[in-house]
């Protein structure tokens, strides 16, 4: 299984939640964050930094069947 994250540069407020859950996922740079590889194994960590976006810039997808995994509606 892969997963595809996205980060919505527009909705981003850069409070880099997302870097300091998933530092092996995230980084923020300039002020918005940015997904380390665009294309990822599951792995909860990035789910967990999905889930606590404060104002849900980050979706990530079941690349295979187009699945929302988070952030859950």
């Amino acid at each position: 299984m892969t997963w595809e994250i996205e980060v919505d540069a527009r909705t981003c407020i850069g409070s880099g939640i997302c870097a300091g859950t998933a530092p092996d996922h995230f980084k923020v740079v300039d002020g918005v964050s940015h997904p380390l590889r665009p294309e990822t194994a599951p792995a909860d960590p990035a789910l967990d930094a999905a889930e606590s976006c404060p104002v849900e810039a980050i979706t990530i997808r079941d690349k295979e069947t187009g699945r929302t995994l988070a952030p859950e509606e």
